[in-house]
């Protein structure tokens, strides 16, 4: 599996919707939108699973720079989340 970074998304974007637009790729396995935990709001960005390397090089020349209600997508190979510290 090969995990996808996608930026500016038009805030009205769901879990659903981001998956039923990459599904033009290829097979998604996993979608998520984030929200912001006080306001359930999107931040205007996600994540994408796609089942292949292929699929995912694929979304990534379809999708990124694509407009989608005037905002151009930023769509990259997702990089590994940092650990975090102690919280105390």
């Amino acid at each position: 599996m090969s995990k996808l970074y996608v930026g500016n998304l038009p805030y009205s974007y769901t879990d659903t919707t981001l998956e039923e637009l990459f599904a033009q790729s290829g097979e998604v396995t996993s979608s998520r939108v984030i929200v912001d935990r006080d306001s359930g709001r999107s931040k205007g960005f996600g994540f994408v699973e796609m089942s292949s390397d292929d699929e995912a090089d694929s979304a990534i020349e379809k999708f990124n720079g694509h407009e989608i209600e005037g905002r151009p997508l930023r769509v990259d190979k997702a990089k590994p989340k940092p650990a975090r510290g102690p919280r105390y």
